[in-house]
């Protein structure tokens, strides 16, 4: 029998304890042998486990994930860590697990999965050498369906033309559906034009 039902029961027929609540009851068992045992046992609850964090980063990116429990839990994560904070830079979507347990010594378990997305890869065509006074189209490539392009002249669009007077280097940043970016940069050099001098010395042939 159970000094207190509340906290755990036991089968009189088979002898097994059923934990309810927290706290402690006196267990008393007599075999069909005659065989008597009392003894007092205290139940605990595992504790309650969560984890917090950013769990969706770009390719190259990293997050911290926090595993969140009572006072007193500690941490085992499936990447070795046992503190409650961990730093992760997945390559590829990978879900993380930690055990958290309490100062009973009884566990529970949480997970995150962390998505990677995939950031686009900028790079910049067009021809990098001009003479003064020329101007050439500079093309943002790299970016798919819905990119964004923010090139640092304030264009917008994926394609510019240009008439830079001095060598001048141009950048575009681009900004793909997931919120992933990439930027590229090229240099375009100006040559200056040559100079002809006619001179009133010159032989004129007729």
């Amino acid at each position: 029998m159970s000094s207190n039902t509340a906290i755990a029961t036991i089968n009189e027929v088979t002898g097994l304890v059923t934990p309810i609540s927290p706290g402690s009851a006196t267990i008393s068992y007599t075999t069909n042998c005659g065989l008597s045992s009392t003894m007092t046992i205290y139940v605990s609850i595992p504790p309650s486990l969560g984890i917090s964090g950013t769990n969706t980063i770009c390719s190259g990116g990293s997050t911290v994930l926090t595993a969140l429990g009572p006072v007193g839990t500690t941490y085992s994560w499936s990447t070795g860590a046992n503190t409650s904070s961990i730093t992760v830079a997945p390559s590829s979507t990978t879900t993380y697990l930690v055990t958290g347990t309490n100062i009973d010594g009884c566990s529970t378990q949480a997970s995150s999965t962390v998505t990677v997305n995939a950031a686009p890869t900028a790079a910049i065509s067009g021809t990098n050498t001009i003479c003064s006074g020329g101007s050439t189209t500079l093309i943002a490539t790299g970016g798919g369906g819905g990119t964004t392009y923010a090139w640092n002249t304030g264009a917008t669009t994926f394609a510019i033309p240009v008439s830079p007077t001095v060598t001048t280097t141009y950048s575009v940043t681009l900004t793909n559906t997931a919120g992933c970016t990439s930027q590229a940069s090229r240099t375009v050099t100006v040559n200056p034009t040559p100079s002809v001098t006619a001179s009133s010395n010159s032989p004129v042939v007729l």
